[in-house]
């Protein structure tokens, strides 16, 4: 094979040079480099260094605030029927249970607390039918 210098034409309006092309020493880094990553990946999946992922759960929960407490409302959700228990926290007091069972649409609730719900954190925990639980509603009034 005959190098031509890069003033000859190869083909009319072309020009071939040498270099042009991609070194072959970044190719075979740019392999190696790829090999490591791909080598350390793997191996952090089977050493199980990867952690475990939870999904998380789909229950809609809203809230209102009035002059004596809080109303809640159970608005569905996908896993509404894997609910085994739901709680409320007022301001980070000890959870109190509205709920043993599974909650319906529509349900609602009342929590009473002193001076109205103004000016007070409610959270609503749910436990569900697999073991886990989940914060469903976090919210500042």
């Amino acid at each position: 094979m005959k190098i031509i210098k890069n003033d000859e034409a190869v083909s009319p309006g072309k020009t071939v040079s040498t270099e042009d092309a991609v070194s072959p020493v970044i190719g075979v880094i740019l392999m190696v480099a790829i090999t490591v990553i791909l080598a350390a990946v793997i191996a952090a999946f089977v050493f199980g260094l990867a952690g475990t992922t939870s999904t998380t759960k789909n229950v809609g929960i809203t809230a209102t605030a009035n002059t004596s407490g809080f109303i809640t409302t159970v608005q569905g959700g996908v896993d509404t029927d894997k609910v085994t228990n739901l709680t409320v926290q007022v301001d980070g007091g000890a959870p109190t249970t509205i709920l043993d069972g599974t909650p319906y649409v529509g349900m609602t609730n009342f929590t009473s607390v002193t001076g109205g719900g103004a000016g007070h954190r409610l959270v609503v925990v749910g436990k569900f039918n697999d073991g886990s639980s989940q914060v469903l509603f976090d919210k500042q009034f």
